[in-house]
């Protein structure tokens, strides 16, 4: 494949001239501006034609739930999963996997990432303040990790890992997070279609 024009003549440079014939030397008044907005527009749309994306039909997804609160983090998976079978995506294509906790999730999602059997990982967790140990830590510790993963693997990886301010055992409050995970469900799987599969 021929390298691109803009690649030969400099090549053809000898010290900011180009040789004609005679053996005269013509002094190349071309602005640096104007090569390198070329390059880019070439190197832009090279990417651009380069970029495939995966239909529905054939998408390959993991689903990760920790199991604290897992009456909650579930209704996230679940509702993540409606709204993906009915975009397309056939329920034996997407897995469902449980670990004991949300620090479990990075390297689980690294696991699957690299596994090549996945287009895309989500992680759906709830950290919470339990009262002894600084919450915020593991939260930042999980979502860190998981997008460090998707920088390593170039596989996507979405998070609901989500930590409040203020978290009671009351029904009230488990009420309150039972219907957000499920619109956090709805809202990650519309993340994975439009990320994955347009």
């Amino acid at each position: 494949m021929p390298e691109p024009t803009v690649i030969v003549r400099m090549k053809e440079r000898r010290n900011g001239c180009v040789h004609a014939p005679h053996g005269a030397c013509v002094r190349l008044c071309v602005p640096w501006f104007v090569t390198f907005n070329y390059f880019c527009e070439k190197t832009m749309n090279q990417i651009v034609n380069l970029k495939q994306t995966i239909p529905p039909s054939a998408l390959r997804l993991a689903i990760l739930c920790a199991n604290w609160h897992r009456e909650i983090v579930h209704r996230s998976r679940d509702c993540a999963t409606a709204h993906l079978v009915a975009a397309g995506v056939p329920q034996s294509q997407i897995a469902h996997i449980e670990l004991p906790g949300a620090f479990e999730l990075p390297l689980r999602a690294k696991r699957l990432a690299q596994s090549g059997g996945f287009d895309a990982v989500v992680a759906c967790a709830l950290v919470v303040d339990g009262g002894i140990y600084r919450h915020d830590f593991v939260a930042h510790a999980v979502v860190d990790g998981l997008m460090r993963v998707q920088l390593e693997t170039d596989i996507p990886i979405f998070s609901a890992v989500l930590t409040p301010h203020h978290f009671h055992e009351s029904e009230t409050h488990q009420q309150f997070f039972r219907t957000h995970f499920e619109e956090k469900g709805r809202e990650v799987a519309r993340a994975v279609l439009a990320t994955v599969c347009t």
